[in-house]
């Protein structure tokens, strides 16, 4: 509730004067605000002030309250650590080419171009061969009276099933009823060397 008071005074010493100015300063400073009127002149009139409280200070606005903390922020998710691989260092190790891998050539088995039955031996003694070269009892070779230089022959004990086969290098043998006669080496593999001589099988491969 307002209320508006009106009073007038009247100050006729200078004293009186600034006591009325402090005054004034002090109700405007407690917030009321005054109408202050001075008179003066040449005479010696009394100076009129004129005090007009203004409205009673309303009561204070009510201060807002505190602005409340900002809800905390919501922690980010942190990535879970990514997983990796421990490998062993190579740089150390002495590289190795790898192994290229192995083909077996198959060779076609040869055909029998000729077969039969004769008499076989053997024999040692160190001498030039038919074709020029120099005798090997060691070598699987063989003598044959007719057959091609180079030829193969394949030559089996039917006593044993063991056989051999040898290459055609020489003449011979010069013996009726034989039709080769073999290397040492070559008679060893299919039968013993005091058989001397005995019936073979022999295959002429192609």
């Amino acid at each position: 509730m307002t209320g508006r008071h009106s009073r007038t005074r009247r100050i006729s010493s200078p004293a009186g004067i600034a006591a009325t100015a402090a005054l004034g300063v002090a109700l405007a400073v407690g917030g009321a605000v005054g109408a202050v009127h001075l008179t003066s002149g040449t005479d010696a009139r009394p100076v009129a002030i004129e005090l007009t409280p203004s409205a009673l200070p309303t009561s204070a606005a009510p201060s807002s309250p505190a602005a409340s903390p900002s809800p905390s922020s919501t922690p980010s998710a942190t990535a879970s650590p990514t997983s990796t691989r421990t490998q062993a260092a190579s740089r150390g190790k002495a590289r190795t080419a790898a192994p290229k891998p192995t083909v077996k050539k198959t060779t076609p088995a040869p055909s029998v171009v000729q077969s039969g039955s004769c008499g076989a031996s053997f024999y040692s003694d160190g001498q030039l061969t038919a074709n020029g070269e120099n005798f090997n009892p060691d070598a699987l070779t063989a003598a044959h009276k007719t057959l091609a230089f180079g030829t193969k022959v394949r030559v089996t004990n039917p006593e044993n099933g063991k056989s051999v086969v040898v290459r055609i290098n020489d003449r011979g043998p010069f013996v009726d009823g034989r039709c080769l006669d073999l290397s040492r080496a070559a008679f060893a593999d299919i039968a013993s060397l005091d058989v001397g001589a005995m019936t073979v099988r022999y295959e002429v491969l192609g």
